[in-house]
């Protein structure tokens, strides 16, 4: 008896403090720490693939994957979400690569969903920007049909901060356009 208790409690507190489950786009004001906005309606399904588009000579290939219980820290806030994780690579017109973000796993260049528009079919994406959080800011991706997305990417910033070293990578290689058209693969 004490066995299934203890069993019982243990069950009990793994699942309390894994926080409250909630609707994808919860106003985060509204998000308590530890919670889980999950994609109850499968609105991030539609997105998942490999997209490819052309701009300026380079070629742009997105990969993009969901994932479930990613961890966001931000501003004394700790919670997990479903989100989209964009992975990418740029080659210029040769063929050369000139990013590839596939195998990183720094701070640098990540682009990830933070909130969907059903309403507008779209999703906004956070990018962190290259070294030093030069050209940090957000994506928006359309869905347009089942094979094409609109690309909108408006830099907050491009300017370096204070203490970025000489040799940091401060070029941004993604499309800072409106209504770039990616194709699925």
């Amino acid at each position: 008896m004490k066995k299934l208790l203890s069993i019982l409690l243990m069950t009990f507190l793994i699942v309390s403090s894994k926080g409250q489950t909630l609707p994808l786009n919860t106003n985060y004001e509204e998000v308590p720490n530890n919670a889980y906005l999950k994609d109850l309606n499968n609105e991030l399904a539609p997105y998942v693939g490999v997209y490819k588009s052309n701009f300026e000579g380079n070629e742009i290939t997105l990969y993009i994957t969901k994932q479930e219980n990613k961890l966001e820290k931000s501003t004394g806030k700790t919670y997990y979400m479903d989100a989209l994780i964009v992975k990418y690579i740029v080659k210029n017109n040769l063929g050369i690569t000139l990013q590839d973000t596939q195998n990183q796993t720094s701070q640098n260049n990540r682009l990830y969903s933070i909130n969907t528009r059903p309403y507008e079919n779209s999703v906004i994406l956070y990018y962190s920007g290259t070294d030093c959080g030069v050209g940090w800011g957000k994506i928006t991706l359309k869905k347009l049909n089942s094979t094409q997305l609109s690309w909108y990417y408006d830099p907050n910033s491009t300017s370096l901060e204070d203490d970025c070293p000489a040799t940091a990578d401060k070029t941004v290689y993604l499309p800072e356009t409106d209504n770039l058209i990616f194709t699925k693969q």
